[in-house]
Order: C-alpha cells, then structure tokens, then sequence
C-alpha cells in the first residue's frame, strides 16, 4: 500500500523522459578499462570531413570540451582518447488531409439528398531531424571503444542561441552515458 503513493512520481518521471525531444544511446567495448583514459584530442580529418557547417563543428567541439572537461578529461596533444564525430542529417515529411462535409440528406438549395457542401485541407509539414555520433578511439591502439549516437529534430533557425542550446543538449545527453557502467 506505501507504494502507491510512489506511483504518480514514477509516471511523471516516465513521462518526462519519455518526452525528450533527443534520443540517445550508446555502446562500448566491453574488455576496455575506461579508467586508464584521462586525457583526449580531436580526430581533425573526421572532424573536416562531417557533413556540418564550421560554425555548427565549432558548437559541437566546444559542447564536447565542456562535457568532458565536467567529468576530469584534459585535452593533449598526446591523448589517450581520440574523439571523432559524424553527422547525419534528413528531413520528415508529414502531409496532413482535413475533410469535412455534411454527408447525405440535404444538398444545395433546391436539391434533395446528395453530399451537401464541406472543405477539404491539405498541409504539408516538414521537420529536419539530425544524428550526431561521437567516437571515443584508443589513441595507442586505434580501436574503436565507445560510441554515442544522439538523434532528434534539429533547430535550423537563424537564432545562434537557440542553436548552441540545442547542439549543447544533444552533446550533452550522449555524453551522459560516458563512461559506461561496467559493473
């Protein structure tokens, strides 16, 4: 009976997360001992090669230099972690129709049965929705230990504020599951 009360408090967390406009999800090496890695350096060629403009990799590398620098990291020009990022970018598109109408019985004036007069609406919506990946790459070895991959809508508006916000959400919400949980 005591936890009953506790219910409403688990549906409002539910809902909450559930509601997240960013979707995140990560995956590791299992064998790796995260906790040899203190420092890290950026995979410039990887980096160039994301299909972003300068200013939005500027955000994205300054999000991740804060996440990091939050959790001990050091960047090195001798790092034991090599950070790369890759972008994907799509746009939804969802077409919604709006009939209406009076159905059968009295028409136009003067005219018996028939549909009667009603209104039809399309719109036509279109949402960008992005994918950043981050990869974590042993500096010694150059393998492949831990990737985080956020995916959600994209704030394309002229508004820098709004845009570092949202790079800054989606950086920090995969960042978040660095490191793993081992144990």
């Amino acid at each position: 009976m005591k936890y009953i009360k506790f219910l409403p408090v688990l549906f409002l967390s539910i809902f909450i997360v559930s509601c997240s406009s960013i979707n995140v999800n990560a995956d590791y090496d299992k064998a790796t001992n995260f906790s040899n890695y203190k420092t890290y350096g950026f995979h410039k060629e990887g980096v160039d090669k994301a299909e972003i403009s300068d200013l939005d990799k500027k955000r994205i590398l300054r999000a991740i230099d804060n996440e990091l620098g939050a959790k001990g990291f050091s960047k090195s020009e001798n790092p034991d972690v090599i950070i790369n990022i890759f972008t994907k970018e799509r746009t939804d598109v969802n077409v919604y129709n709006y009939n209406a109408g009076f159905g059968w019985g009295w028409g136009y004036p003067g005219f018996y049965g028939g549909w009667g007069p009603g209104w039809n609406n399309t719109s036509v919506n279109t949402v960008p929705k992005g994918t950043l990946f981050i990869d974590l790459v042993d500096a010694k070895n150059k393998e492949l230990i831990w990737q985080g991959v956020g995916s959600g809508t994209l704030d394309t508006s002229s508004n820098v504020e709004k845009r570092e916000q949202k790079i800054q959400e989606f950086v920090a919400k995969i960042l978040a599951q660095y490191p793993p949980n081992t144990k």
